[in-house]
């Protein structure tokens, strides 16, 4: 990752503070981030690809999701889903269970202990933050926040992002 600043940022800037140039910054930052957010779930006791943590967060946002909806949502296949699924469920972190009235349609829920590391992941990405956070002086993050829903409310209005080529790699 190239520093923002540094010397060897070799990238073509836009001038100033136009939309290029801002974008460039935040790219970087999103990278800083990514691996912040990387490295602490890493730290957990259990460790998750971000393929296992995606899916146990898909289901966790929709209890009762079936195998279909799930490989929809991680833009895989339904052979990718299902073998994924089944090493979450060998871990004890997931579970499936038939639907009541369409016998055919399994629903998968998390474990207990599924939401357990799920709390213990979001937990140390919350503490490596703030941590980070912590660099920053009152101002220096006021700033950010107003700037960080600035842009999600930017997000919000405008057009949804470009679809991105989903492929079945686990």
């Amino acid at each position: 990752m190239t520093r923002l600043g540094d010397p060897g940022d070799d990238r073509v800037r836009g001038s100033g503070d136009g939309p290029e140039a801002v974008a460039v910054d935040i790219a970087d930052a999103v990278e800083s981030l990514t691996n912040l957010w990387s490295l602490a779930a890493q730290q957990a006791t259990l460790r998750l690809s971000l393929h296992q943590l995606g899916a146990l967060r898909a289901v966790e946002s929709s209890p009762g999701l079936n195998l279909t909806a799930l490989a929809e949502r991680l833009e895989t296949g339904l052979p990718t889903a299902s073998r994924l699924c089944d090493r979450l469920e060998a871990a004890g972190l997931l579970e499936r269970t038939l639907h009541p009235e369409r016998r055919r349609e399994v629903r998968l829920a998390l474990t207990p202990h599924g939401r357990n590391v799920l709390g213990e992941i979001a937990e140390r990405r919350t503490q490596a933050l703030a941590t980070a956070l912590a660099a920053l002086g009152p101002a220096e993050r006021a700033a950010l926040r107003r700037g960080l829903r600035a842009f999600v409310a930017a997000q919000d209005a405008g057009t949804p992002p470009p679809a991105t080529g989903g492929g079945d790699m686990e």
